[in-house]
């Protein structure tokens, strides 16, 4: 029987095989076709482990990218959640799954990949959205407001072009 998670990158499966044994039924269906390149909308319960579905295949590319030294200083993926959604889903969904894989990646003799992220909202100070022009972040958090601005403001759009994989979570409040 063929394991869904031998398609990921080794740290990325030992990782996730560590933390939660075995994929939910939403994860198991959405990861081929994201690592397909398909589009993909996922409904299902609260706590199936929609998020993650959509953001481990996304961190196996860029774990992949960057084992390879090909993952450039530009930002690849866009998360697009409420402000009310972002703080929970950012800590268990990307912050801890970015920690747990770069410590698999060394355990298992890969080179250390480190994926930057940034949380862009109204509040972010002017420093920071002044580092994320000088440095962008490789995954961008923001909510539907902020994206609005960095889409209208050249200097945004320039950040955006480099984008391969927009994430929407909470479709409804987007539209």
């Amino acid at each position: 029987m063929h394991d869904i998670l031998d398609s990921f990158h080794p740290a990325v499966a030992n990782w996730f095989r560590r933390t939660y044994t075995v994929p939910t039924l939403p994860q198991a269906q959405a990861w081929p076709l994201i690592q397909s390149g398909r589009h993909v909308l996922i409904a299902a319960p609260t706590g199936s482990g929609k998020t993650l579905a959509a953001f481990l295949a996304t961190i196996d590319a860029l774990v992949r990218l960057g084992v390879r030294g090909q993952l450039g200083n530009e930002t690849r993926v866009v998360y697009v959640s409420p402000l009310k959604a972002l703080s929970n889903d950012i800590h268990r969904n990307l912050e801890e799954p970015l920690a747990g894989i770069r410590q698999e990646l060394v355990a298992l003799g890969y080179p250390d990949v480190e994926i930057r992220t940034l949380v862009r909202t109204g509040d972010t100070p002017q420093a920071d959205r002044s580092r994320m022009r000088r440095q962008p972040p490789h995954i961008l958090v923001t909510t539907p407001e902020s994206l609005y601005i960095l889409l209208t403001s050249e200097s945004g759009r320039a950040t955006l072009a480099s984008t391969r994989t927009v994430i929407v979570d909470e479709i409804h409040a987007l539209a």
